[in-house]
């Protein structure tokens, strides 16, 4: 707008002018204005100046560039308080003090908080006005450098004055714990085992079995608000892959420990890479004494008696039972680690009964995952000062029911006795296939009940098969696994909420008398990692069921 000239403006602004003059304001008198003078031309001119837009902004600039200043420091108030805001909500700024002089001194501890791998100690966190803690408990990060995310963050101001907090596994005010495997919600667990290949049925049987006793603890909520949750990696019983599959258990799967893992020459393999990295190898589904050092590896826990007690109990039955000969026993054993472990086993006792005196023992051999039997069948048909009349069997069913198959009209009164590890009821699926003459009278050694009984133990273990996996049947491997999980679940339930490894070991050493069904207690110990010592006798008879028979 330009400035209008006086000639456009006189008139109008000596209507706005006031009819008094300065004198009488002085005069503190602004009511009496009859005979006060008009005002001069001078006092006009300074009066249109000053209404002027132009002039005024000319001669009074400051509340208009203080409102650009107000304006500007609003917008920077602004973006401090969204800054502060931000950090709140990633959960940087963890706990602020009252006084301005802290933010010096705190700004290297808040630009390492922006690292949200590590967790606060909370004894670090003074208990001021502001506190970051969670609004419900919340999955705990995985500890490994391979692991992701937290499963959650979520993060709510405490009321002011409230004690500084920070999230826990199972959601307890104590220290923060990244527990690898373990979350608010789930525990999980591996199985490295054969899901294909010649001995497919024992890894399938083992899963089987232990997801049964799982599922019946997660219907009952679980341990400690927990679901359990088992993971599965197939190495087909070839000791190459299982270094791929527990590497893949423990990077990719974020396992907390290992329970139920099948065979002898696969935890050459699994053992000392679980023991290097102090992780749970529960209830390994072998007897091998690799898994039963003296003293016991502190992380390794097995359920079952020992093939070297499985051995010692059938040597003893058929020396002093059926009376033969220990010249008369002969060894059929796969070619590896799990075949040494039997073997030994027999020479041991043997060894015993003979007091402390050596003579060779016959071993028939043959490689693992094969079914090829006739070197072994070779060597027993070879004439001796002394007649085999029995053979114990330290195999997988399938190359078991191959070697009676061969050798029973050679040798139609051979007693054939096996360790438990064959896969009893896929043992007798495939001798029954030949016909009840392979079947009858084959004796196999277990280390649970008959699953044909009506104790408690197996009446809960078929009761949550027929529920969970209808159509499966009752099988020795899959109770034996029901049986793991009970054992397992029961130490987990005994720990308490706050679970890691070192705390379940302490509880699994202390862990004496559980009474769970079997006829016998299972204990743990600090020098005594095996749950049970317990031998049971089977023998199948000609409709392919087994029966028991006293080893004694």
């Amino acid at each position: 707008m330009s400035s209008p000239d006086n000639s456009e403006c006189s008139a109008p602004l000596s209507n706005y002018a006031p009819q008094w003059t300065g004198r009488s304001h002085r005069q503190g008198n602004p009511d009496s204005v009859k005979d006060e003078e008009p005002l001069s031309a001078r006092d006009l001119g300074i009066l249109r100046r000053s209404v002027d837009p132009e002039i005024v902004d000319s001669r009074q600039p400051m509340p208009r560039r203080l409102g650009r200043l107000a304006a500007s420091a609003g917008f920077i108030i602004a973006g401090v308080l969204g800054v502060i805001i931000g950090l709140l909500i990633t959960g940087a700024l963890r706990n602020i003090g009252g006084d301005a002089s802290g933010w010096s001194t705190r700004m290297p501890e808040l630009t390492s908080r922006f690292d949200n791998s590590k967790t606060p100690d909370q004894a670090s966190l003074p208990a001021t006005g502001l506190a970051i803690a969670p609004t419900a408990p919340q999955p705990t990060q995985l500890s490994s450098p391979a692991a992701g995310p937290p499963d959650a963050a979520p993060v709510a101001q405490q009321a002011k004055g409230a004690p500084a907090q920070v999230a826990t596994v199972g959601g307890a005010s104590e220290h923060a714990s990244a527990v690898r495997g373990i979350t608010a919600n789930e525990i999980r667990f591996g199985i490295s085992a054969p899901f294909t290949g010649p001995a497919k049925e024992l890894g399938q049987n083992m899963k089987l079995g232990i997801e049964a006793a799982f599922n019946v603890a997660n219907a009952k909520g679980g341990v400690h608000g927990r679901q359990l949750r088992l993971i599965a990696a197939d190495d087909g019983y070839e000791p190459a892959r299982t270094a791929t599959t527990m590497k893949q258990l423990y990077d990719n799967d974020q396992i907390f420990g290992l329970v139920g893992n099948v065979g002898t020459p696969t935890a050459v393999v699994a053992l000392p890479y679980a023991l290097d990295r102090k992780m749970l190898f529960f209830g390994a589904f072998t007897g091998a004494g690799l898994l039963r050092s003296d003293p016991p590896d502190r992380y390794v826990f097995n359920y079952r008696a020992s093939y070297a007690e499985e051995t010692a109990a059938v040597v003893n039955y058929l020396v002093k039972v059926r009376r033969l000969l220990p010249e008369q026993i002969a060894v059929f054993a796969q070619q590896d680690a799990y075949g040494d472990a039997g073997f030994a086993g027999v020479v041991k006792a043997i060894r015993s009964l003979r007091g402390g005196n050596e003579s060779p023992i016959l071993r028939l051999n043959y490689q693992r995952n094969t079914v090829d039997v006739t070197d072994a069948v070779v060597q027993l048909q070879q004439k001796r000062r002394i007649p085999i009349k029995a053979v114990i069997m330290v195999p997988t069913y399938r190359a078991a029911a191959k070697f009676i198959e061969k050798t029973r009209e050679l040798y139609p009164d051979m007693i054939y006795t096996s360790v438990s590890f064959v896969g009893s009821t896929a043992l007798a699926d495939e001798l029954m296939l030949l016909g009840k003459k392979y079947a009858t009278g084959v004796i196999v050694t277990q280390v649970v009940p008959a699953v044909d009984g009506h104790s408690s133990l197996v009446l809960d273990y078929k009761s949550a098969l027929a529920k969970y996996f209808p159509g499966q049947a009752p099988d020795y491997v899959s109770l034996e696994g029901y049986v793991d999980a009970s054992v397992l679940i029961a130490a987990l339930q005994r720990n308490g909420p706050q679970l890691d490894t070192e705390k379940l070991i302490g509880t699994l050493e202390n862990l004496h008398d559980l009474d769970i069904g079997l006829g016998t207690p299972v204990t743990f110990s600090r020098s005594d990692h095996q749950g049970i010592h317990k031998v049971w006798g089977t023998q199948l008879d000609e409709t392919g069921h087994y029966q028991p028979i006293d080893l004694q």
